[in-house]
């Protein structure tokens, strides 16, 4: 039985990365994999050939250097954490530049300056909030420079007049001054998007290709893995970070390695991840298709509502969340449920305190419910909820009833 407060729930929201609702959900083979190393005992740090005792971070390095074309991959428990061990190993006590542009907020407080500080190096911030020059890098470079830095603008986008620092120019500065680049990719890709309809930028193969030193990003956001922190690039750098104290604080545990490895070992095949990875299913599942699944569900809950909810399919946007592709959105149908006794919000309610807890977003005066986000499998579920949200509607509506009848005599 899953813990009180944490429980399993549906997502019509249409936001595919809901930080809320844990994000990325698992691919198939990746859950397996995870209930087969968690239910006994595993081979986490152990070598099956000499039986001595082996290590945890070669469990997934192979395969991250094989699809990123990296030289070493390390994996920690966040992207967070991945970033303060960057920090702390190659450049403690020194300075590291980086964009005004790119001091960034992550989410729930947690601030790029923030966790510098933490990290214990000494943040320097070049060029204005919406023009950066490579020469504004050039001035700020000096003795005790100890890496150069690049955050990617995650969750928010700077549009009219603005400028930036290509990744390959800041890779050409660093050569010239000998100082390692590093770069903070957030969400990452490994499979180039725009085939569905999402500019994603650099993937993590093409920023290291440029010539990055480091790159970082997170294992539960486009990757469609557990919550993890991945670190790829040059091995003498990472080889650093190995032998930090930090790391045995921010280390991986054998559930996110079996999940992650799972997850890594779809991207070898990307012609098939829409087939299996249920992230990449999601993004590339066709409005045709999504219309046809709002279609057939409505029909099943209009008959559940009969007139007390009125039911209709509308066309509607999904977008990614978890701070990835900001501004970019899926075009998707939601089902629409309005009612002329109860306001969207008492709906809402109503499905969420369900079991299990049924999400979707207000818009106007409905509540709606996003297809994009929702699994077929989902459907008996919410068809539950209708019916005991009919006996709600019902039995509140005979109270007042009574009520009203009561006060006329």
């Amino acid at each position: 039985m899953i813990p009180s407060g944490l429980k399993a729930a549906i997502n019509g929201t249409g936001v595919i990365l809901h930080t809320g609702l844990g994000r990325s959900p698992l691919s198939d083979v990746a859950s397996r994999a995870v209930i087969e190393v968690s239910q006994g005992y595993c081979t986490l740090e152990i070598n099956t050939s000499s039986g001595e005792r082996g290590s945890r971070h070669d469990l997934v390095s192979d395969l991250l250097c094989e699809l990123t074309g990296a030289e070493s991959a390390i994996v920690v428990n966040n992207n967070a954490a991945a970033l303060m061990l960057i920090l702390n190993s190659l450049a403690f006590d020194r300075e590291v530049i980086i964009s005004r542009s790119e001091l960034v907020e992550i989410g729930g407080a947690f601030r790029v300056p923030d966790v510098m500080k933490a990290g214990g190096v000494k943040l320097v911030g070049v060029g204005s909030t919406n023009h950066i020059e490579l020469a504004d890098y050039r001035a700020a470079v000096n003795k005790n420079t100890g890496l150069l830095m690049s955050v990617h603008q995650s969750n928010f986008k700077i549009g009219g007049y603005n400028k930036s620092v290509p990744l390959d120019s800041l890779v050409s500065l660093g050569k010239e001054k000998n100082v390692p680049v590093i770069y903070d990719q957030g969400s990452g890709v490994l499979v180039d998007l725009t085939n569905y309809g999402l500019e994603c930028g650099n993937t993590i193969q093409e920023s290291l290709s440029c010539g990055v030193d480091v790159v970082c990003f997170s294992g539960d956001k486009l990757l469609g893995g557990p919550q993890a922190g991945l670190i790829v690039g040059q091995r003498e750098l990472l080889d650093i970070m190995q032998t930090n104290p930090m790391m045995r604080a921010f280390r991986a545990d054998k559930m996110v390695y079996a999940a992650l490895r799972a997850t890594m070992e779809m991207f070898r095949h990307p012609e098939e991840l829409y087939l299996k990875h249920t992230l990449m299913g999601k993004i590339a599942v066709t409005s045709e298709e999504l219309k046809s699944r709002a279609e057939f569900l409505s029909e099943q809950l209009r008959q559940r509502f009969s007139e007390r909810v009125k039911v209709s399919v509308a066309k509607s946007y999904a977008e990614i969340g978890g701070g990835a592709l900001p501004g970019q959105k899926l075009p998707s149908y939601s089902i629409s449920l309005s009612s002329c006794t109860k306001t969207n919000r008492d709906l809402a309610k109503r499905f969420r305190v369900n079991d299990p807890p049924i999400f979707g977003r207000l818009s106007g005066d409905c509540f709606m419910l996003d297809l994009r986000t929702l699994d077929e499998c989902d459907f008996p579920a919410i068809e539950r909820a209708v019916d005991s949200i009919v006996k709600w509607i019902d039995e509140k509506g005979s109270a007042e009833e009574k009520d009203n009848f009561l006060a006329i005599n």
